[in-house]
């Protein structure tokens, strides 16, 4: 990774007054290895720490950024904990390299590494959903004395076979539209959203130069045992279930057609002591959306 990455910024004027989303933005622009490219993300914290204090690092996916978790952040704070949530390179505020090429799992994988490493966070809860978790499930075993605990929402583990039929058919929707309407979709999958919220999903996305991440996130999941990602995925299969001795809280939003009941079932045995989950009955892929019950929740358990 050593050339420079071609990449849009998209203009700050596509985030103002965005709903329920007054957070300060932050930027790191000299990761290793990604000199050049500004990585957005989240850093807020409580007037007063608690005594147990965590970082909540909080993951999104596909095609959501950070203001997925404004449900829940909130939360997070009031109960005296920092949350961080960074953007993708391709999403959100962060930059997006034009090239669909650029995009690969490791390359994703990379950046999350040298994000904590650049921000030496420590006692992290690590909150993932969608792509958030396909990646980050592979960080604890690389970071065993920063990941202490795992709150897991409607996501898995990539280890070289499709998660099914509903998965093949997101896959082939999105490459049959490479300029997607990210807004549309959200709000078409999730009605409960205002207009406003689901033209803040799209707000990163001026138009199609801008969603070359967005097109590969689907092509990228690991659906056959060779692919980059597939190898250490096993090997993060297998150290969440004989290794792991952090926390796990796990919620689903049953109503998911991709990642649903009997996929977070599978996940579950895979990660070593993890609780029954909470069911959110009407919840959907993005459970997010029903983020405040959630966090609420996953802070009493990690509290008790």
């Amino acid at each position: 990774m050593q050339r420079r990455i071609e990449a849009l910024r998209t203009p700050d004027a596509r985030f103002e007054r965005l709903p329920a989303f007054p957070f300060a933005p932050h930027y790191v622009d000299d990761l290793a290895g990604y000199e050049g490219l500004r990585a957005h993300y989240l850093d807020e914290r409580p007037a007063k720490a608690a005594a147990n204090a965590q970082t909540f690092l909080c993951l999104h996916g596909e095609p959501t950024w950070s203001y997925l978790y404004r449900k829940m952040l909130p939360v997070f704070v009031a109960a005296g904990h920092r949350v961080v949530a960074p953007d993708f390179f391709g999403f959100g505020k962060s930059d997006k390299p034009i090239d669909d090429a650029a995009y690969t799992f490791t390359f994703h994988r990379d950046m999350l590494r040298r994000f904590i490493e650049k921000l030496d966070l420590t006692d992290i809860t690590l909150v993932v959903q969608d792509w958030g978790g396909l990646l980050g499930l592979t960080l604890p075993m690389e970071f065993p004395q920063r990941i202490k605990r795992l709150l897991v929402m409607n996501t898995a583990l990539a280890v070289g076979a499709s998660p099914g039929p509903g998965f093949d058919a997101w896959k082939a929707f999105v490459k049959s539209k490479p300029d997607i309407d990210v807004g549309a979709l959200m709000k078409r999958g999730n009605p409960l959203l205002s207009d406003g919220e689901a033209a803040a999903y799209g707000a990163p996305f001026p138009d199609i130069r801008y969603k070359a991440g967005v097109r590969r996130f689907p092509e990228l999941v690991m659906v056959a045992p060779e692919m980059d990602g597939a190898g250490i995925s096993r090997k993060a299969a297998q150290w969440l279930s004989t290794s792991w001795s952090g926390e796990s809280f796990m919620a689903v939003g049953m109503q998911d057609p991709v990642l649903g009941p009997a996929v977070m079932s599978a996940l579950r045995k895979q990660i070593r002591g993890c609780p029954p989950p909470l069911e959110i009955a009407d919840g959907g892929h993005f459970v997010q959306e029903w983020g405040e019950e959630i966090a609420k929740a996953a802070v009493r358990a990690f509290a008790a």
